[in-house]
Parts: structure tokens; C-alpha cells; sequence
């Protein structure tokens, strides 16, 4: 277990996350579900590639689990893309 690889660390980067999402409507849906935890900052859709993407910023840590269950709740799934080059 890692603090970068368990949570999404503050900051202007932030975590991409794929996933089998296809459709807007449900992309809007996982934003606005994953914006409800605690310490979420914003929530940026990508709608242009396959798989799609969103990209999470943070105000604190969250752990990435967190984040993967509330987009579970919607009924898609949410990999997160590898860490960022340093």
C-alpha cells in the first residue's frame, strides 16, 4: 500500500480515472456522484476518447476506493489511470 497509489493527493494534477461509461448522461451522472464526497474539488469529464475519462481534483486525500464505489453506485466502473510522471 502506497498513500499516491490508495488516494488522490491535493493539487492541479489530479487522478484520471478510465471508464465503460459511454453515454454524456451518464458520464453527468458519476460527476455528480463522485462531487457528493467529502473533499471532492471538481470532477472533469472527457467524452472525446474511448474508454472515456474523468479526471478528479481534490482539497484533501481520498482514498481512490472511495471513489471507485460511488461511481459502482451508479452501475459503471472507475480504473485509475497510472500515477503521473513526476
Amino acid at each position: 500500500m502506497s498513500a499516491l497509489k490508495d488516494n488522490v493527493i491535493p493539487g492541479n494534477h489530479g487522478q484520471i480515472f478510465g471508464t465503460n461509461a459511454i453515454e454524456e448522461v451518464d458520464l453527468i451522472e458519476i460527476k455528480a456522484n463522485v462531487l457528493k464526497l467529502d473533499g471532492i474539488k471538481d470532477v472533469l469529464l472527457n467524452a472525446e476518447i474511448f474508454p472515456r475519462e474523468f479526471t478528479v481534483h481534490t482539497s484533501k486525500m481520498v482514498l481512490i476506493n472511495d471513489i471507485e464505489n460511488k461511481v459502482k453506485s451508479v452501475g459503471f466502473h472507475a480504473i485509475p489511470k497510472d500515477l503521473f510522471e513526476l
